[in-house]
C-alpha cells in the first residue's frame, strides 16, 4: 500500500514542480545585463588603452579597428574558409572521441576484465599530452586534417572515458539490488538504471572534451597546416598583424562559449528529470 501511495502522489508533486523550475531557468534580463558588465568593461579598458597609447598600437590597435579587420578578413582572405576547416575538423574528432569514450567507458564499467585489459595502458597514453603526439602522427599521416583529427580524438576521448566509467561506477548499489528484487535482465538493467544513473556524469565529460576539442585545434593548426584558425593566428603573430590576432582570439572565445552553452543546454535537457542545487 505504501508503494501505491508514492507512486500515485509523485506525477502530482512533479506537476507542481515543473513550472517552479521553469520559471527558475527563464533568463531574465537583469541576469543578462549582469553578465554583460565584465566584457562591457574589458572592452571599455581597450578602448581607453589604445586610444591613450597605453600600449604601442602596433601591439594593440583600437577595438574599431580591429572590427574593420574582421569585416577585411571575410571580404577579402576568405575568412570563413579557415573558419569551417576548424569547425570541420573539431566536430569530426568530437564525434570520434565521444563515441570511443562512451562505448569503451560503458564497457569497462560492466566488466572489471575490460578495465583490466585496456587501464594501463590507457594510463599510459593519457599521461602524454595530445600535442606530443603531434609530430609523430603528422610523420604518418602528413600535415592534413587527419593529423589533427586523430590528435583531437585523443584528447576527448579521455575525458569522456574516464567520466563514463566513474559514472557507472557510481551508481547507487541500492538501485542494483532493487533491479536484482525486480528480477530486470542485463540488459534492463543496463537500459534503465545503470546508464540513466551514470546520464550526469557522462555529460560532463562531453561537455568538458568538446572545450577541449575547440581549445586544441587552434594549437594543432598553428603546428602544422596551412588553413585553419590557428594557422592564421600563428601567420598573424609572425607578421606583426595585431588586429587579425585579435579577431582570431574573440572568434576563438565567442564560438567556444557558444559551445560550452550549447552543450550545457543539452546537458539541462537530458537531464530535467534530475533535481538539484540551482544557486
Amino acid at each position: 500500500m505504501s508503494v501505491t501511495t508514492v507512486n500515485a502522489t509523485t506525477p502530482a508533486v512533479r506537476k507542481t514542480q515543473q513550472p517552479d523550475k521553469a520559471n527558475k531557468r527563464r533568463v531574465k534580463p537583469r541576469d543578462l545585463a549582469i553578465g554583460l558588465v565584465l566584457p562591457l568593461t574589458i572592452l571599455l579598458l581597450w578602448q581607453v588603452a589604445a586610444q591613450r597609447a597605453w600600449i604601442s598600437p602596433i601591439f594593440l590597435p583600437l577595438p574599431s579597428t580591429t572590427l574593420f579587420s574582421f569585416f577585411d578578413m571575410v571580404e577579402r582572405q576568405s575568412f570563413h574558409i579557415d573558419f569551417l576547416a576548424s569547425i570541420s575538423i573539431v566536430t569530426q574528432a568530437f564525434v570520434y572521441g565521444t563515441l570511443l569514450g562512451v562505448g569503451l567507458g560503458i564497457a569497462a564499467g560492466l566488466s572489471q576484465t575490460v578495465e583490466r585489459i585496456f587501464g594501463p595502458t590507457l594510463d599510459g597514453i593519457r599521461h602524454i599530452p595530445g600535442i606530443a603526439w603531434l609530430p609523430l602522427i603528422v610523420l604518418w599521416v602528413g600535415i592534413g586534417p587527419a593529423a589533427k583529427i586523430v590528435v583531437i580524438t585523443k584528447t576527448v576521448f579521455f575525458p569522456v572515458f574516464l567520466n563514463t566509467l566513474q559514472g557507472i561506477r557510481a551508481v547507487e548499489k541500492n538501485f542494483i539490488e532493487l533491479a536484482d528484487v525486480l528480477t530486470l535482465t542485463r540488459w534492463q538493467l543496463v537500459r534503465k538504471v545503470i546508464i540513466p544513473g551514470a546520464m550526469p556524469s557522462i555529460l560532463v565529460g562531453v561537455r568538458y572534451g568538446a572545450s577541449l576539442a575547440w581549445a586544441l585545434v587552434v594549437v594543432a593548426e598553428g603546428l602544422s597546416g596551412m588553413e585553419g584558425i590557428g594557422y592564421l593566428i600563428f601567420r598573424a603573430q609572425s607578421l606583426l598583424m595585431t588586429d587579425q590576432l585579435l579577431v582570431c582570439m574573440v572568434v576563438i572565445g565567442v564560438v567556444g562559449f557558444l559551445i560550452d552553452r550549447s552543450m550545457a543546454l543539452l546537458q539541462r535537457h537530458v537531464l530535467r528529470w534530475k533535481q538539484g542545487f540551482e544557486g
